[in-house]
């Protein structure tokens, strides 16, 4: 996923933006470059700093375009629900939609590297309640 999606992203459940984004394993593409594109390449919200790009002195853009979360999870702290990011690609379903077991496995394998308040608390799915 690349980092600059953090800009228009909201939760899909209760459409609260910006979401929080933890990120276990990230790709880096060398080739990658800016080229000719007007800086910042984000309009709100910077993922890659996790902040305002009002904030933002100076958006560290030709770093960000270069690297994609390879592993991770998005977070909405309005309504405690998390969206993993498996292969680059999040995958922010309504809780109908969401494999349970699959979502469990992914919790189980990296719970070591997630924060405890989505590994227990958080929803549809969490270790304390399946």
């Amino acid at each position: 996923m690349k980092y600059r999606l953090m800009d228009i992203l909201a939760c899909p459940m209760c459409k609260h933006f910006p979401l929080e984004l933890y990120v276990l394993n990230e790709n880096i593409y060398e080739n990658r470059s800016l080229s000719g594109r007007e800086k910042p390449l984000c309009e709100l919200y910077c993922g890659f700093l996790r902040k305002n790009v009002n904030d933002a002195k100076e958006p560290p853009c030709e770093e960000c375009i270069k690297k994609e979360v390879d592993i991770g999870v998005l977070y909405c702290s309005s309504c405690g629900r998390w969206y993993p990011i498996m292969e680059e690609i999040p995958r922010m379903l309504p809780d109908e939609l969401r494999s349970k077991k699959e979502e469990l496995e992914f919790l189980r394998k990296y719970k070591d590297k997630i924060p405890e308040k989505i590994v227990y608390e958080g929803k549809p799915f969490n270790l304390k309640t399946s």
